[in-house]
């Protein structure tokens, strides 16, 4: 490849035009095939299909089934931590139930259906990316490995992340891959801690039995004392009750409530103190005819892959020379994973579009050459930063690369 920064961003740009219809009909293709989270098995299977007619060394399926597909770098095949590899990531769930209309349709320069910027571009993108390495005649220095993940919405507690990082410690870097937002580096991990909290009491008539404890009442007077908290600002730090449930009638006395509650922050430390502040909060609740439990429903680490760091310095200056202004940012995304395990890794997006989560979601397709052209650029910069790194004896260079 050329190596002056004009001659190479031409170059490249030239070489994903050609692919970036096949990438939008792709994505169409993947929109259409049902992936709530925790049932995402048919658009699994469907993935796996379109990496094996993909220019890659191998595909692989996991119990849970996150695809896994191989380009093989120029170096030695990954197999250890002293041999890195490169984890692209683009999570296959959807926040849509199976029973959701996947009407996914092209309206001038716009894709629009449930989930089509989160997350079917992304895959598509993946899946397509060894196809324009071969046309653009490039070899990564160092394996790729690029995965269709499970469990990346809601309740999916990146399971899906954890499990392929958990299989493939050969990972020296890591680059999450997102439909929206192009432009966007998140660096900066959003830890969560969900639980659901549940309250029991005895029940009754709301006339004749007038004076027992309500579980509805007592939820009320939890969810009414931590919302008075003081969070801090800085590092940011939120709580949030997104479900409430529980009672029998308007004229029962509520034997049973729960609600579900979710907690934020940019910082591991801040996000423990708060979980355990709500926890022994719970337990308030508690007396001789009131039970009060809660269950972890989920834990998502916290982290930040500084601004300086190498992988960063590589996202912002690819953007840079695409003529698009990084922005910076926090958020929970299937970075935190390697972010919490010490792995340089970060977020960035493909395109622009809007009405995320919303069966009217869309995305536009004009800008998809500066944003799959970014994603070429960004892992062969991050390949070639490990390749350096695996073969230098010296410890300064070696470090560099994280």
């Amino acid at each position: 490849m050329a190596r002056s920064p004009t001659d190479r961003i031409a170059q490249v740009r030239a070489a994903v035009q050609p692919f970036v219809a096949e990438i939008a009909d792709l994505a169409a293709r993947i929109a259409a095939v049902p992936a709530p989270t925790g049932e995402e098995q048919d658009r699994s299977r469907f993935v796996a299909v379109l990496f094996t007619r993909s220019a890659v060394a191998d595909v692989t399926v996991d119990d849970l089934g996150d695809v896994v597909a191989t380009v093989r770098g120029a170096g030695p095949s990954a197999a250890s931590e002293e041999k890195p590899a490169v984890l692209l990531a683009a999570h296959l769930d959807t926040v849509f139930p199976a029973s959701t209309r996947l009407d996914i349709r092209r309206e001038h320069d716009r894709l629009h259906g449930p989930g089509i910027g989160d997350n079917s571009l992304g895959v598509a993108a993946l899946v397509v990316l060894p196809q324009i390495l071969h046309a653009l005649g490039a070899t990564p220095a160092v394996d790729l490995l690029l995965t269709g993940n499970v469990g990346e919405e809601g309740l999916g507690n990146l399971r899906g992340m954890r499990a392929v990082m958990d299989a493939h410690p050969c990972v020296g870097a890591a680059i999450a891959v997102e439909g929206h937002n192009l432009g966007r580096v998140t660096h900066v991990a959003v830890g969560s801690h969900r639980l659901r909290v549940s309250v029991r009491g005895p029940g009754g008539h709301s006339w004749g039995d007038y004076g027992r404890p309500s579980a509805i009442h007592e939820l009320g007077r939890f969810i009414s004392a931590i919302s008075t908290r003081q969070l801090p600002s800085t590092p940011k730090t939120t709580l949030n009750v997104g479900l409430v449930e529980g009672g029998v009638s308007v004229n029962t006395i509520a034997p049973v409530a729960s609600c579900v509650v979710d907690l934020r922050s940019v910082d591991a430390d801040a996000l423990r103190v708060l979980a355990d502040d709500v926890e022994r909060a719970v337990s308030t609740l508690r007396s001789s005819e009131i039970d009060a439990t809660f269950d972890v429903l989920g834990e998502r680490p916290a982290g930040v892959v500084p601004l300086d760091s190498l992988i960063v310095r590589r996202a912002q200056d690819t953007l840079a020379a695409l003529g698009i202004e990084a922005i910076c940012d926090a958020s929970s995304t299937d970075a935190n994973i390697p972010i919490s395990r010490g792995i340089p890794a970060l977020c960035v997006g493909l395109t622009h579009g809007g009405n995320v989560h919303r069966e009217d979601e869309f995305i536009e397709l004009a800008p998809l050459v500066d944003g799959i052209s970014q994603l070429v650029l960004l892992a062969l910069d991050v390949a070639d930063d490990l390749g350096v790194a695996r073969s230098s004896p010296n410890a300064e260079t070696a470090a560099v690369a994280r």
